[in-house]
């Protein structure tokens, strides 16, 4: 009998121990990522009284496969379109909790004297609150629908996109091993390059992609398309010197924009958890409790940093972007913890070799610590604020307060503002399109081409070709950077509104026409052996003829009008099947009156109620604006619709209102039916004798159904098959009737 292999028992022990210890952790209201750090230290080597697992490199590589999943996943949950409607508020407060939380991180790693190298990954580390850990303890708190919540979500959000940049960002620097301001610049112009590159043409492709076989894809075939498509990136970005995870992440982001999102967000999941659990478990492994006992006193003061710390530059951020005293402070108090992020990051500098072996277990013992004390410090806000209230002068606590209360109107950018930052993206855009473009052309064709006509005295030829087709390749590119926004209403409106605003104008024009002729002159001083003041005429020659060449304008609107199909695809699905929020959510009257939506529990005591009878209005002071049942949108319902299990009911309200609202939705169910297995059903065969107080009586009369609770299936008339029993017919003496129902209804039927 062949053994097994060693990586089988290792799964077994993790999942096994994993399993058991995160049931404890459920039972005791804790996250589950706590619980497998927990299983992963006890099936480590530095826990000796416990079975440990043998193959290490094996156990490590699936946690990078998980570290991968669990980006993924992060992206299928992120859309950039939601980023930039979010506005400034919360890029203000994620940009200056980052950059405090990692000088203070830095900070205290130079106070210990630790390698430079530490001290930059662990301000990194700090700066990175958990997603995860927080959505949970709003949840367990009954807080996820209050408005300062979804500011925290907004800022999480952020900060799970910055961590990847930082990422990419630390593996730059710890490559170099120097911070030189020239190395993190071009650092940063090529992860923009290749995010801006695969964005754009993952936009453009995979929706067409999955739109053309759509009919053919079930679940399972959408779940391998989904992962190989994910791997598949995360090679590519391996390839061009960033982590997998960057690459999944993109192509999670990527798909977030298909109307197949939610589907294989779905199907993804269970996968993410099993190999999220391992990478978990992974990092529990690593703990070492005699790191821990001499590192003590460095843990305890970063548990101090991080609580201390957001709490404070947590505040000031949050006002910053917008919010009153007393919401602020519950948002910095609500971000004081590190998860997820902080262990990949530390990952990362393992796996790197730049960061001492100490600093992982330090990380998670803070993690750990931070995690319990996360539900005590968002409750500690409140109580905080009104301390706070009383030393403060109360002026500045009203004009504090009376910043987030004035409702916010976004200012009306002016037409040269909105013009140039157009036309700046969009120069960019098509300038990083052109240049994949050329390299692509150069790295494949141009071989090609080579080897199709070979020799000295063909390769002019060869050369001639592939610089048209490249040309004509980027053609659409370059006519859409020279002539988009020409002819927009700001252009229109600024022409007219003063002579001095036309030669700026022109100037715009000529700017773009200059880049797109240095592309054409790039291509041609690549291939051929021309002087440059020739070139230059061919460039713009060339460029001319693309401005005004309608098969190239046609080209050139063709894939822009997919581009935007493609990237409104879902919204559009949203707004088919009435899932898209109202444009009215962030323009409430009052700030203290919010939209949120809320699930009607499939046991729910108001199901089969109406509005009216329900009477939310009266108890709770809370509007309902529009209920979401099955892909459908009912909006203002009446008092005479009825509530349906799983509906999901938009309402209007405070968070005090919420708070109410949750607590009796919660509160009004039916629960768990503590005798499930005494409602088995049961068949049993019913002789009518003499003596039967049936005789004579039909159906109905018998009462079996109302009295005993039991239904009669079918008469036996010695047929192949039972005869149903009809209502108006009567019992006789000797009748066989097959009956079912619960085992005591069905006793106490044979006793009649």
């Amino acid at each position: 009998m062949s053994e097994i292999p060693g990586l089988i028992e290792d799964l077994a022990l993790i999942l096994i121990v994993a399993g058991i210890v995160t049931l404890l952790f459920k039972r005791l209201k804790q996250p589950l990522v706590l619980g497998y750090i927990v299983a992963g230290f006890l099936v480590s080597p530095n826990m000796p009284y416990t079975a440990s697992v043998v193959d290490h490199a094996s156990v490590h590589l699936w946690a990078d496969i998980g570290v991968m999943f669990l980006l993924f996943s992060l992206g299928l949950d992120f859309s950039f379109k939601k980023i930039l409607r979010m506005g400034a508020s919360p890029i203000i407060s994620t940009c200056t909790i980052i950059f405090c939380m990692s000088m203070l991180g830095v900070l205290v790693g130079q106070a210990f004297h630790w390698e430079k190298m530490d001290c930059i990954f662990l301000g990194g580390m700090l700066a990175m609150s958990s997603t995860t850990i927080i959505y949970k303890a709003f949840d367990d708190l009954g807080l996820r629908q209050q408005q300062f919540a979804g500011m925290v979500m907004s800022v999480l959000i952020l900060e799970d996109i910055l961590a990847i940049v930082m990422m990419v960002m630390l593996s730059a620097v710890a490559t170099g091993n120097d911070l030189e301001g020239g190395q993190m610049i071009g650092a940063v112009i090529k992860i923009g390059f290749f995010l801006i590159l695969w964005l754009v043409v993952g936009i453009f492709a995979i929706p067409l992609f999955l739109r053309r076989v759509r009919s053919l894809i079930n679940n399972e075939v959408l779940l391998v398309v989904s992962l190989g498509l994910c791997c598949a990136m995360a090679v590519t970005s391996t390839k061009v010197g960033f982590s997998s995870a960057f690459g999944a992440f993109i192509m999670g982001s990527i798909l977030a924009e298909t109307v197949e999102a939610e589907r294989i967000e779905k199907l993804v999941e269970p996968v993410k958890n099993l190999f999220g659990a391992i990478f978990f478990v992974s990092v529990g492994m690593l703990v070492d409790p005699k790191i821990l006992v001499e590192y003590a006193l460095p843990i305890l003061l970063l548990v101090l940093t991080i609580l201390v710390g957001q709490a404070v530059f947590g505040t000031i951020s949050f006002m910053l972007g917008g919010e009153s005293l007393k919401s602020a402070m519950r948002c910095g108090f609500s971000m004081g913890q590190i998860g997820e992020f902080s262990f990949i990051i530390a990952s990362l500098g393992l796996s790197l070799g730049v960061i001492s072996d100490f600093l992982y277990p330090v990380v998670v013992a803070v993690s750990v610590i931070t995690t319990f004390l996360t539900p005590y410090m968002i409750r500690l806000a409140t109580p905080a604020y009104n301390r706070l209230e009383h030393h403060l002068p109360k002026k500045l606590i009203l004009s504090l307060n009376h910043l987030s209360m004035s409702h916010q109107h976004t200012q009306q950018q002016s037409n040269w503002k909105r013009l140039l930052t157009q036309m700046s993206i969009n120069t960019v855009v098509y300038s990083i399109l052109s240049s994949a473009g050329i390299a692509l052309m150069f790295t494949f064709a141009l071989p090609f081409m080579h080897k199709l006509l070979p020799g000295q005295e063909l390769r002019p030829y060869a050369n001639a070709i592939t610089g048209i087709l490249t040309i004509l390749f980027i053609a659409p590119f370059l006519r859409a950077m020279v002539m988009k926004k020409n002819k927009s209403e700001e252009f229109k409106a600024l022409w007219r509104e003063s002579n001095r605003n036309r030669l700026p104008l022109i100037f715009t024009i000529l700017v773009r026409v200059i880049i797109a002729v240095a592309f054409i002159f790039y291509i041609c001083n690549y291939l051929t052996q021309f002087a440059s003041a020739l070139l230059i005429c061919f460039g713009i020659v060339v460029v001319w003829g693309i401005v005004f060449s309608r098969w190239i304008k046609h080209r050139s609107i063709t894939l822009e009008r997919l581009f935007i199909q493609n990237l409104r695809s879902r919204e559009i699905e949203a707004q088919v099947h009435g899932k898209k929020r109202p444009l009215y959510e962030g323009r409430l009257l009052d700030r203290d009156i919010h939209i949120a939506e809320f699930e009607v529990p499939a046991d729910s005591m108001w199901m089969g109620q109406t509005l009216k009878q329900l009477n939310l209005g009266q108890k709770y002071g809370v509007m309902i604006s529009s209920i979401l049942r099955g892909g459908r949108r009912v909006n203002i319902p009446d008092g005479d619709y009825i509530v349906f299990p799983h509906d999901v009911l938009q309402v209007i309200g405070s968070d005090a209102q919420f708070t109410a609202f949750r607590d009796a939705l919660e509160r009004e169910r039916f629960g768990e039916d503590p005798e499930m297995e005494m409602r088995e059903m049961k068949l049993r065969q019913l002789v009518i004798g003499n003596d039967s107080p049936f005789i004579g009586k039909t159906l109905i009369e018998s009462g079996i159904r109302d009295l005993y609770s039991c239904m009669v299936v079918g008469l036996e008339e010695g047929k192949e098959s039972l005869s149903t029993f009809r209502p108006n017919r009567r019992f006789k003496e000797g009748d066989i009737i097959w009956v079912v129902g619960e085992i005591e209804a069905l006793d106490a039927l044979m006793k009649a």
